[in-house]
Parts: C-alpha cells; structure tokens; sequence
C-alpha cells in the first residue's frame, strides 16, 4: 500500500472518530436530562472531559497526518529517491506510535461509557 493512501486512510478513520465522539456527547447530554443525581453529574463530567480530550488529540494527530502527506508530496517533486528508513524513522514511526496509543485511550473510554449507559 503507498504511504499517501496508508495516511489517507487514517485520517478517515480519525474522521470517522469524530462522529462516534459527537454521537456519544449526544448520548450523554440526552442521559444528563433524565438523571441529575450528584453521583452521575460527575461521572459525566468525567466522560465530558474525556471526550474533549479525545477530540484534541485527533485534532492533533490529524494535523500530523497532513503535515506527513505533505512532505512526501515534496519527496515526491524532488529530484532525490525516496530513502523509506529515513521518512519512516522521522515521520511514520513517531505516528504510528501515537496513533496506537490514541486507539487504545478511545477503545477504553468507548467501553467505559458503554457501562455507564447500561447504569443509566
């Protein structure tokens, strides 16, 4: 697969992740009108935080992703051949890394809210 469809496609999974995250604040505002109980107002504080937290990570990650796709258009005009091991030790790597880390947080808070509905 090219590196410009591989990071054109995690910027789509992270679009796709901003409207999981804008359904579930809707889930959460709709569950805060039924219930108002001091317990639950700061479970979804809790919840409220972490899906803004969520949100500017993606935001950053996505600003990464084009910053990454944008230098390897210039690799690309370039008159020099592509070195992979170079662009995949300062570029891909470092991304990939957050990527995953972001997932893993996504995959947690996504369950844990999953809970919280079933409490409600």
């Amino acid at each position: 697969m090219s590196l410009h469809l591989r990071y054109r496609l995690w910027i789509a999974g992270l679009n796709f992740d901003i409207n999981v995250l804008r359904i579930l604040g809707d889930d959460l505002t709709e569950l805060r009108v039924k219930r108002k109980e001091g317990e639950f107002r700061a479970k979804s504080d809790y919840f409220e935080q972490q899906f803004k937290g969520l949100r500017t990570e993606i935001d950053e990650l996505r600003h990464e992703l084009q910053l990454g796709k944008m230098k390897l258009g210039a690799f690309s005009r370039d008159t020099k051949p592509f070195d992979f091991k170079i662009f995949n030790k300062e570029n891909q790597a470092p991304i990939k890394k957050r990527l995953s880390l972001y997932k893993a947080s996504f995959k947690k808070i996504n369950a844990e809210f999953s809970g919280f509905e079933g409490l409600s």
